[in-house]
C-alpha cells in the first residue's frame, strides 16, 4: 500500500505545511504564500472583531474565519453560535470569492440564520450582517472581490 506522509504539528496533529493563497487555497510546496493565522489564539471579543475586520478589509475572509474559529473554541459556551455564525459568513464570502456561488450562498444564509438566532453582542451589527449575507447570497453568480464585498462587523 502506498501511503503519503502527512504534515504534523509538534503535538502530532495533522497540519498541512503547504503554503496557501489569500483565499486559503493550498499552493504547491515551496511556492510563496500568504502567512497563515496562528491557531488557538485566545483574544477578547473586541480583539477578535478588530482582527477579523482587518482581515476582511484586506480581502482575506478565509483568515478571518480562522480568527472566529479561535473565538468559538475558546469563548463562552453561550456565545458559540455567534462566533460559528460569523465564521460561516467569512467562509461563505471565501467560497463566493473562489467562484463557488452555490456553496457560498448556502454558508452565507446558514451564518445569517445562526447569528440572528443569537442576537447582538459585543457591538456586532447582527441585523446588518444578516442583511448583507442574504443580499450577497442572492446576487452572487461568479467570483466576487472579497475586499470590495467585505462586511462591516460593527455598526457605524
Amino acid at each position: 500500500m502506498n501511503r503519503t506522509r502527512r504534515d504534523r504539528d509538534p503535538q502530532g496533529r495533522a497540519r498541512s505545511a503547504r503554503p496557501r493563497d489569500g483565499l486559503g487555497r493550498p499552493l504547491p510546496y515551496g511556492a510563496p504564500g500568504v502567512a497563515r493565522q496562528p491557531e488557538g489564539v485566545v483574544r477578547t471579543a473586541r480583539e477578535t472583531v478588530r482582527e477579523a475586520q482587518r482581515l476582511l478589509d484586506a480581502g482575506m475572509p478565509f483568515h478571518a474565519h480562522e480568527v472566529f474559529e479561535d473565538a468559538w473554541k475558546s469563548g463562552a459556551e453561550d456565545e458559540r453560535d455567534l462566533w460559528q455564525g460569523l465564521a460561516q459568513l467569512a467562509v461563505g464570502l471565501t467560497h463566493a470569492a473562489r467562484g463557488n456561488a452555490a456553496g457560498g450562498a448556502r454558508l452565507l444564509l446558514r451564518g445569517a440564520e445562526r447569528i440572528t438566532a443569537h442576537g447582538p453582542a459585543h457591538g456586532i451589527d447582527v441585523s446588518g450582517l444578516a442583511a448583507w449575507a442574504r443580499e450577497l447570497a442572492v446576487r452572487t453568480e461568479g467570483p466576487v472581490d472579497p475586499a470590495a464585498e467585505a462586511p462591516r462587523l460593527t455598526a457605524p
